[in-house]
């Protein structure tokens, strides 16, 4: 598969009370085929938040976003552009970080999460000195992370609440 630039299609999901910010690398194929975070349907992101956050799994964007909100949580990712190979985070290639200060100053976040070591050690290279605020680097909820299963990420990830 060959290398190719893009941008980030996806915008912040946050509000003035979102108290958690958790971050990816930089959306998958199928998360940027469907324009919302998470959209592999292995990927178990939203069964560890829904299971975290004592609510049931969401099916739609919409009730992704309701999820999210109603539990104070904001997510979005450190890279706004890259040259990337399908959904590979170790292909990612030429890191453009996103603007993460105006999603701080527009809500009341205390807390930034990483999903993942690549995300984590993006964070740390591009945005840690801007915002000030060290991350709390998770176990990734990709497939490829099979190490974890669904009940040991879960357990990982009650951290955020």
């Amino acid at each position: 598969m060959k290398s190719e630039t893009i941008i980030h299609p996806i915008p912040p999901v946050y509000d003035e009370n979102s108290k958690v910010l958790i971050l990816g690398s930089f959306p998958s194929v199928k998360s940027r085929e469907q324009c919302f975070f998470y959209g592999h349907g292995q990927n178990r992101f939203w069964k560890v938040i829904a299971s975290v956050c004592n609510e049931k799994v969401p099916k739609s964007t919409e009730e992704k976003k309701e999820l999210l909100l109603k539990n104070k949580i904001a997510v979005w990712d450190v890279i706004h552009s890259c040259q990337i190979s399908g959904s590979s985070d170790s292909s990612i290639k030429n890191a453009v970080p996103n603007d993460i200060n105006y999603i701080i100053k527009e809500s009341r976040i205390e807390r930034i999460f990483t999903n993942g070591k690549k995300a984590d050690e993006l964070y740390r290279k591009h945005l840690e000195k801007q915002t000030g605020i060290k991350a709390v680097c998770l176990p990734s909820t990709s497939p490829a992370n099979a190490v974890f299963s669904l009940e040991r990420l879960i357990k990982e990830w009650e951290i955020i609440k």
